[in-house]
């Protein structure tokens, strides 16, 4: 297996990624935001290895031990990431590279009502309505008994919702049938047990 942790791989997979995703904005004109995405679920490249990329529990995106300081840089490779049955990669037409993600992927930074909907901002510029198809999911660890909020991005990509964005979601849930829930996209979501 290759591994491609020097500057050149990662400069050769930003650059595979920024023709990919400035081919999807081009074929995009006119589409809806988030729509000129590149197809990585399209791609089938073979698996060129792994490259040392670690996204942290807190969001931050690192390589080699360094923060990737470049936001843009960061945005680029959050569209071209995909979640296979063995583990995250940055995918290109041609390339398929292992990274290592400590949580999940994204953080939903904000959230925004609009109408009956919850429209959620992540820490990569992502803007994802909650719905039947971007579900909230809670979960509780089983040690602690901390909620462990998320909602679904794309494509089997998930952001962890913060702390601060979670509070404001129990200021917004009614109380039905001992669960505190809210409204979005015409479903239901329970954020937990009335306290």
């Amino acid at each position: 297996m290759t591994d491609q942790t020097s500057d050149g791989g990662l400069s050769a997979v930003a650059k595979a990624a920024q023709q990919a995703s400035g081919q999807a904005r081009g074929q995009a004109r006119g589409q809806a935001p988030g729509q000129g995405l590149p197809p990585v679920h399209l791609w089938n490249p073979e698996h060129c290895g792994d490259i040392d990329i670690v996204i942290r529990r807190d969001g931050a995106w690192m390589h080699e031990g360094s923060p990737i300081g470049r936001p843009e840089l960061v945005r680029l490779f959050s569209t071209v990431l995909r979640k296979d049955p063995d583990g995250y990669h940055l995918v290109t037409p041609v390339e398929k590279l292992r990274i290592v993600i400590e949580d999940l992927p994204f953080r939903a930074v904000a959230v925004e009502r609009e109408g009956t909907d919850l429209v959620f901002t992540t820490d990569v510029g992502d803007a994802v309505r909650a719905g039947p198809d971007d579900p909230i999911v809670v979960e509780t660890d089983p040690e602690t008994g901390e909620p462990a909020p998320r909602v679904h991005v794309r494509r089997g990509l998930w952001a962890r919702i913060a702390r601060p964005v979670f509070y404001e979601l129990v200021e917004m849930a009614e109380a039905a049938d001992g669960r505190m829930t809210v409204r979005s996209g015409g479903e239901t979501f329970s954020l937990g047990a009335v306290a």
